[in-house]
């Protein structure tokens, strides 16, 4: 695939709307690109994701390069202007799924089965929806029963074409609502919005403690409050309709955590708060000493030789958060692109830095597939 096509693909595929549980247009249009391209097989599976596979299914090993196709809500019209794309999910993350697909097609069929290796990516389904559907899906396909569990992973999320990210944090999510008895506002009672901020401050103390003497915040407890809506029902009760959410250091013990949020909330006495735990991912964190990172920095020497590859670690949560605890393979993320333009109304991906990126993933899956360990 050359510059010219690369940059079809990129385009075509931020111009084709996927908002998470809406993908099925754009998950069918890009398996026709990789069967296009030269991928030995290409589908879309049962959970919706576009799947591309280059080399024999029996091959000695696998490297899955898993990418997301939907994205967030929010109308950018798509266009190149100076160089850049813009569109919505050009940085979040179509443009590194794009440059999966591109990568992998330079490297081809003929160098995966001469390697005996099998390059299977997937543009998976739900990723932003907090249900992260298509990667658990591909978790448990390469579970070891039928499809053997990977030896690498590349996870599809922009990092710059010059770095690569090692670890990303946990998240949990507490959705509740708090109900008490109507009553005077010149009364002695606190409100109910007051007891909701009174369990807020509890929150806030408590990450503060456990973060004492912890300088980097990857290590921190990061709580933040999502939603606060009150309300009065029925006539006869006050409610807050709320939402608190928290980033998770690695090895933290989520159980323990929700119990004391349980006690803590059993403790107001007029109070009724009724809670509901969701969205909850493990933090992960990789290490840099295993043969996919020594192909990273192999391929980014092939393409610019001066370069130095970077290595960072993320407050946010990905699809690592779901196959490595799973895999427990060596794993990174990358992508091209600029991470806090996610999200956003002015967010645009460079083309020269997505075409290196293409030429890096080609020379890392090249150098992969030579590796021995």
């Amino acid at each position: 695939m050359d510059q010219a096509a690369a940059i079809d693909l990129v385009r075509g595929l931020v111009e084709i709307p996927s908002l998470s549980r809406q993908e099925s247009v754009a998950a069918a249009w890009l398996a026709a690109q990789m069967r296009g391209a030269g991928f030995d097989r290409a589908f879309v599976d049962e959970a919706g994701n576009a799947v591309g596979e280059l080399g024999d299914q029996s091959a000695s090993r696998t490297i899955v390069l898993l990418g997301h196709i939907d994205t967030v809500p929010g109308n950018i019209p798509v266009r190149i202007e100076n160089d850049l794309l813009y569109g919505r999910g050009s940085v979040d993350a179509k443009g590194p799924l794009a440059t999966f697909v591109a990568g992998a097609a330079r490297f081809g069929s003929a160098a995966a089965k001469a390697a005996k290796i099998r390059v299977v990516v997937v543009g998976a389904v739900e990723e932003e929806a907090a249900t992260s559907k298509g990667a658990r899906f591909i978790a448990a396909r390469f579970s070891g029963a039928n499809d053997p569990i990977p030896d690498a992973c590349i996870i599809g999320e922009p990092s710059h074409w010059n770095r690569v990210t090692l670890g990303y944090k946990g998240r949990l999510l507490l959705d509740f609502v708090a109900d008490q008895p109507m009553a005077h506002t010149a009364g002695p009672d606190a409100s109910v919005a007051s007891v909701v901020v009174d369990y807020w401050n509890w929150v806030t103390d408590h990450a503060a403690r456990i973060n004492d003497g912890k300088d980097k915040v990857f290590d921190q407890l990061s709580p933040s409050l999502r939603r606060f809506i009150t309300s009065t029902t029925d006539e006869m009760h006050d409610t807050v309709d709320a939402q608190f959410a928290w980033r998770l250091p690695v090895g933290f013990d989520v159980e323990a955590f929700m119990d004391e949020l349980r006690n803590v909330a059993s403790g107001f006495s007029r109070t009724v708060l009724t809670l509901k735990f969701r969205g909850y991912e493990k933090a992960w964190r990789g290490d840099r000493n295993n043969a996919l990172v020594r192909s990273f920095l192999a391929g980014l020497r092939s393409v610019e030789p001066s370069e130095k590859l970077g290595f960072v670690l993320k407050t946010g949560t990905s699809d690592m958060n779901v196959v490595g605890p799973a895999w427990q393979c060596p794993i990174v993320a990358y992508g091209p692109g600029d991470s806090s333009l996610d999200h956003t109304p002015n967010e645009h991906l460079p083309i020269d830095e997505y075409w290196k990126a293409v030429n890096v993933i080609e020379q890392t899956l090249k150098a992969f597939s030579g590796s021995t360990d």
